[in-house]
C-alpha cells in the first residue's frame, strides 16, 4: 500500500495472526486445566453441544455478529473471548513494533531477528494463557509452562547462530538458571507464598530477559514484585482479601517480564546514571 510504512504493515499482519492465536488461546485457557486435548473435539457450545461453525468462529467478528450469544440455543458467550482475542492481537502488534524499534540493538541482528521475533510472539501467547488460567484455578500448567524451555532455547539458539552473538544465549541460560533458583528459595523459605508453577516459569521469564541484557533481567524481575506487592497491599487495605489471601502471582510475573521486555534496558540505563556508573 502506497504511502503506509512497513511497521505499519507488519503491526496489522502481526495483529491479525494474533486475533487468531487468541482464538485457539480460549480453547487452551477452558481446556489445558481440566486436562483435556486441545485438538479435539472441536468447539461447541456448552449448552446445546452444536458444533460452532467456521463462521461463527471468526475471532472477534462473530462474537459481534451473534450479539454474545449462541446461534442455536442462545445462550449467553462470555464477552471474555473476544476480549482475550482482541488483547492478544494487540499485544501480537506491539511486539512487532517494539522488535523493529529495537533492530539495531546487539540482540537484534538483521539476520537473528525474525526467530528473536518468534520467541517473543510465542512467549507472549504464553504470557496471554498463563495469566488467564492463573487468575482462574491458581496454576501455571507444565503442559504450558515445560514446552517453552525447549522452544525458547532453540529459537534463541538459532538467533545466536545467525548473529554470531553466543554471549547473549549463554546469559540467557545464566539468566534462567538465577532466576528459577531465586524462586525456588523463596518457595523454600516462604511455605505457600511462592508456588512450585512459579519457580517453573521464572526459568523461562529468566531465560528471554537475560538473553536481551541484564537490564532487562534486573528491571522485569523487580517489576513483578513490585506491581503483584502494591497489588496485594491495596486488596488488603481494601479489605477485598486478608493477609493471607491466595493472591496468584502468576500473572505479575508476566507483567514484570514485559516490563523489563520493554523497557527494563532504559530504566536500568537510568538506574546507573542516576548511581554515577552508567
Amino acid at each position: 500500500m502506497i504511502g503506509v510504512p512497513p511497521v505499519v504493515l507488519l503491526a496489522v499482519l502481526s495483529g491479525g495472526v494474533g486475533l487468531l492465536i487468541g482464538s485457539f488461546l480460549n480453547v487452551v485457557i477452558h481446556r489445558v486445566p481440566a486436562g483435556l486435548s486441545v485438538v479435539r473435539p472441536a468447539s461447541a457450545c456448552p449448552t446445546c453441544h452444536t458444533a460452532i461453525r467456521p463462521r461463527d468462529n471468526v475471532p472477534v467478528l462473530s462474537w459481534v455478529v451473534l450479539r454474545g450469544r449462541c446461534r442455536h440455543c442462545r445462550t449467553a458467550i462470555s464477552a471474555r473471548y473476544p476480549v482475550v482475542e482482541l488483547a492478544t492481537g494487540v499485544l501480537f502488534a506491539v511486539v512487532v513494533v517494539w522488535a523493529v524499534a529495537s533492530a539495531s540493538s546487539a540482540s537484534f541482528a538483521t539476520a537473528a531477528t525474525l526467530p528473536v521475533v518468534l520467541a517473543f510472539l510465542y512467549l507472549m501467547a504464553i504470557s496471554v494463557a498463563l495469566t488467564m488460567i492463573d487468575l482462574d484455578v491458581h496454576r501455571l500448567p507444565d503442559r504450558i509452562v515445560l514446552p517453552a524451555y525447549p522452544v525458547l532455547l532453540v529459537l534463541f539458539a538459532i538467533a545466536s547462530a545467525l548473529s554470531g552473538d553466543w554471549g547473549a544465549l549463554l546469559r540467557g541460560l545464566v539468566g534462567m538458571g538465577a532466576l528459577a533458583a531465586g524462586y525456588l528459595l523463596l518457595a523454600v523459605l516462604v511455605p505457600g507464598g511462592m508456588g512450585f508453577g512459579d519457580v517453573k516459569l521464572a526459568g523461562v521469564l529468566g531465560l528471554a530477559l537475560a538473553y536481551l541484557g541484564w537490564g532487562p533481567l534486573a528491571v522485569g524481575s523487580f517489576a513483578a514484585f513490585l506491581l503483584g506487592g502494591t497489588f496485594a497491599l491495596v486488596l488488603v487495605a481494601t479489605r477485598r482479601v486478608g493477609r493471607r489471601g491466595g493472591i496468584p502471582f502468576g500473572p505479575w510475573m508476566v507483567c514484570g517480564a514485559w516490563v523489563g521486555v520493554f523497557s527494563g534496558a532504559d530504566f536500568w540505563n537510568a538506574y546507573l546514571a542516576l548511581l554515577g556508573i552508567g
